[in-house]
């Protein structure tokens, strides 16, 4: 499974702990939120089970991203799996 992480810890699911979970779900999109607890602190996972993407953010990652503009985020979208990637 692909991961990605800013302030991330472990990669190993049997490192973690579990505080919180839940699910958003629309017409386009599944995503999981942990709230988990790793040897390096409490981070926030995301992850997206149709695509295999997982990210773990600590606070100061969340908070990097709170600063950002609607239309920074917007970007962001823009080419979602990065710059070159097609999708197959």
């Amino acid at each position: 499974m692909p991961q990605n992480g800013a302030g991330s810890g472990s990669n190993a699911d049997d490192d973690i702990t579990v505080l919180a979970e839940f699910k958003l779900v629309n017409e386009y999109a599944v995503v999981r939120v942990r709230k988990i607890l790793t040897r390096n602190g409490e981070r926030m996972e995301i992850h997206a089970p149709r695509l295999g993407y997982t990210i773990r953010l600590d606070a100061l990652a969340c908070e990097g991203l709170s600063w950002q503009s609607p239309q920074t985020i917007g970007k962001f979208l823009e080419t979602p799996f990065g710059p070159g990637h097609s999708e197959s």
